[in-house]
Parts: C-alpha cells; sequence; structure tokens
C-alpha cells in the first residue's frame, strides 16, 4: 500500500529544522548588518543568549562567521564579543556586455574586493562570454587563499533571464536568444552558475547595502548599455511577477514619440532617455560610467545641456507613472541617470510633480545609489550566496584548492 502523505505536515517543523531556520536567521542578519554584538543578535531575534550562543559557534565552525572581542571605549569594562559574516567566503560575479565582460570577487559580507573588466571589439557570443570569463575567473582564484569557500557564481545579464535554469531567454542588447549560459559557464568552471537581469541585482545590491536600505516600499530604476531596467520593492519584498520576468520598467510609454527602445517598442523610457545618446553627443563611441559621469557634470555645451534636459523631463514623466501606481517612499536611481539628475535636480522633480498626483508625489523622495556601478556585481553576488543563507548547515561550499 502506498503511503499517504499528511498534506498538514509541511506546517509542522522538528527541531533540525527549527534549528536550521534559526541558523538562516542569525546568518541573514551577519550578511546584512556587519559586525555586530551578540546582544544584538539576542535583541533582534528574540532568542536567548545560549542559544544565539550555539548558533553562533556552528556559524564559526562552518567557516561562515567568525567572533572577536569588541574595543571598549577608555579601556574600561568587559569587552564584549562581537559576530561578522566570513571574508573568507566568496562569490564570483559575472557582468557581460556588448564592448566587455566585466567579472568581479565578493566577500560574503557584501564587500567587492576586485573586478577586471576585458574589453572587446565585437559583442560576444554566448560561448564567448563564458570563455571569457572563465578565464577571468581561473585568473581571479590564484589570487585568493587556498582556504577561500566559493559559493559559486552569479551572473547579471542585460535582458529577460528564465532564473530556475539560468536560460538568458533574450538580450536585444548582446543579441542573444534562448541561451543556456549557466550550463556553458558551469561546464568550464565545475562551479555552480545562477543568472539573473542585471538591473535586478543592482536594485537587490542597493536594497541590502546601498541607498534603499530600510526603505520598505522604493522604485529602482537602472540605465546602462543594455538600456534601462530596474526593480520594485513592495512591502519589503521584491516582486518577480508570474514568470520572474517583472522590473522592465523602460518600456513603459512616456511619449508619442516613433523613437524606439532596443525591444523595438516606441515613445518609452528607454527610447527616449538612450545613454548612446549621450555617448553621441560627447562624440564617442564607449565610456565607463565613471568616464561619462564626469563629462557630463563638467560640460557647458548647449546641445548636451539641451540634451539631458530632454532626457530628465522624459526621465520625470516615466517616474509620475510609477509613483502614482506603486506609491514609493523612495526612488533611487543609478547609472547615468544617476549622472543626469545630478546636473538638474529640480527640473526632475518638477517634472514629476506636474505629471503625477500631490498624494503619492508630495512625500517621494527622488536619491541617487550609493555602490555605483559596483552594485550590479554586488547583486549578482547574491545569487549565489542565497543556497547557504538558506541552508547554512546543508549547503556545500567549493574549496579554492586546486
Amino acid at each position: 500500500m502506498t503511503e499517504q502523505k499528511n498534506p498538514r505536515s509541511p506546517l509542522g517543523q522538528n527541531r533540525e529544522n527549527l534549528r536550521q531556520h534559526n541558523l538562516s536567521v542569525v546568518l541573514r542578519l551577519l550578511h546584512q548588518e556587519g559586525s555586530v554584538p551578540r546582544s544584538h543578535l539576542t535583541w533582534a531575534t528574540g532568542l536567548n543568549r545560549s542559544t544565539i550562543s550555539d548558533l553562533v559557534g556552528e556559524l564559526v565552525e562552518l567557516g561562515l562567521a567568525k567572533e572577536a572581542e569588541a574595543q571598549v571605549q577608555g579601556g574600561v569594562g568587559r569587552p564584549s564579543l562581537t559576530v561578522e559574516a566570513s571574508k573568507n567566503v566568496v562569490a564570483f560575479t559575472v557582468n557581460p556586455a556588448a564592448d566587455a565582460t566585466t567579472v568581479g570577487v565578493v566577500s560574503f559580507d557584501g564587500q567587492l574586493i576586485k573586478r577586471v573588466r576585458y574589453k572587446t571589439s565585437l559583442r560576444p557570443d554566448p560561448q564567448n562570454a563564458a570563455s571569457i570569463a572563465a578565464k577571468l575567473i581561473a585568473d581571479l582564484r590564484t589570487e585568493l587563499d587556498p582556504d577561500v569557500l566559493i559559493a559559486g557564481i552569479g551572473t547579471a545579464v542585460p535582458g529577460q533571464i528564465r532564473v530556475q535554469d539560468g536560460v538568458v531567454r533574450t538580450s536585444p542588447h548582446l543579441g542573444w536568444v534562448e541561451a543556456p549560459f549557466a550550463n556553458l559557464l558551469a561546464q568550464l568552471t565545475n562551479l555552480p552558475v545562477f543568472v539573473d537581469n542585471d538591473a535586478t541585482n543592482a536594485c537587490v545590491a542597493e536594497r541590502l547595502f546601498g541607498a534603499g536600505k530600510g526603505s520598505a516600499n522604493s522604485v529602482f530604476l537602472f540605465a546602462s548599455s543594455g538600456g534601462i531596467g530596474g526593480g520594485i520593492i513592495a512591502d519589503d519584498r521584491l516582486l518577480r511577477g508570474a514568470s520572474g520576468y517583472a522590473g522592465e520598467l523602460g518600456h513603459i510609454q512616456v511619449s508619442q514619440s516613433k523613437e524606439t527602445d532596443y525591444s523595438g517598442f516606441s515613445g518609452t523610457l528607454e527610447a527616449l532617455v538612450k545613454r548612446e545618446d549621450l555617448l553621441y553627443a560627447f562624440h564617442l563611441d564607449t565610456a565607463t560610467d565613471e568616464e561619462l559621469d564626469t563629462l557630463i557634470s563638467t560640460s557647458t555645451s548647449v546641445r548636451v545641456i539641451r540634451l539631458i534636459n530632454s532626457q530628465l523631463d522624459n526621465l520625470g514623466r516615466g517616474i509620475a507613472q510609477l509613483a502614482t501606481i506603486f506609491n514609493p517612499q523612495t526612488v533611487i536611481l543609478s547609472g547615468f541617470l544617476k549622472s543626469i539628475f545630478n546636473q538638474n535636480q529640480e527640473r526632475l522633480l518638477a517634472a514629476i510633480r506636474s505629471n503625477s498626483m500631490s498624494s503619492v508625489n508630495e512625500t517621494l523622495v527622488v536619491k541617487t545609489g550609493t555602490l555605483g556601478t559596483s552594485a550590479v556585481l554586488i547583486g549578482a553576488a547574491e545569487l549565489a550566496f542565497q543556497a547557504v543563507l538558506d541552508s547554512p548547515a546543508g549547503t556545500r561550499l567549493a574549496m579554492n584548492r586546486r
């Protein structure tokens, strides 16, 4: 006779499951907060001191956390123990673009340790991008200590991603269609590979470690050479949508213009606020975000200023629509959107006010991302870290020893 499962059984938790849950809770706090006193963990979790001591001890034994004595100001009193996420756990991150493939190393405490940008003269196909990334990762591994633990590889791609298996459904910027990028890179590195949209990754990074930290309702707009995307944080949750493709904010229509975006839609935010238009105005083919920011902030060209003002007006219309729909506390701008906003903040705010209801814009705060170009790579690392955060004791990490 076939044993039938009790449909109510998932509601219960045995003692071991509860312990794993508590390990996950404590590790997430360390991951997001950095170095904290043990007493903070007790307060934040509601667990007693002895339980926290046991959980921290297990995380230290697993190599996921470490303890140290905090310095006592003035040397008076007993030093308290602080706990922090281990910097000895890392993830590699990959960001393929039309003109370069960038690879980084991110530690478990959310710090970008190093990045390498490999320029390409032609748009790489998926196999070429995977080969470049694998070579850069192999080189970076030689620079890491042998006892470093590797969670995997997080990849940020401009386009629509089927996150379950790391297939790039479509990336107009790269010209990829149904590309099994996760499998390609995993075969070359023998590491687990995870893939998600680049703007979504940047949104996650700013939410955890940057300008969006502490904001339960926010809209994040990210602009790169691949167009404009973003993310929506609603009631402290990232909106993914039915198939995981939510966040394509660049495709909202802001004008009747016939100008098209990278997906062929006309009059959209992405169609009218383009990075390549700024590059053309500066007579450039390519530039890093830092280089473009310097040019925008110092330019006195009437032509450039007119273009920036036009982009700000259209960006304001787009933000006004998003503010009306989602009623966020904050809108966070990253990429070159940050640069044009800093050039004329009042113009953007005026465009938002004139195109949205006062009930949603009167408390709205528009600010810029704090992680800069690191956001995409730091956010991609979260893809690789997720498994160990969900199951600290049940996830096997790769040793860097070769």
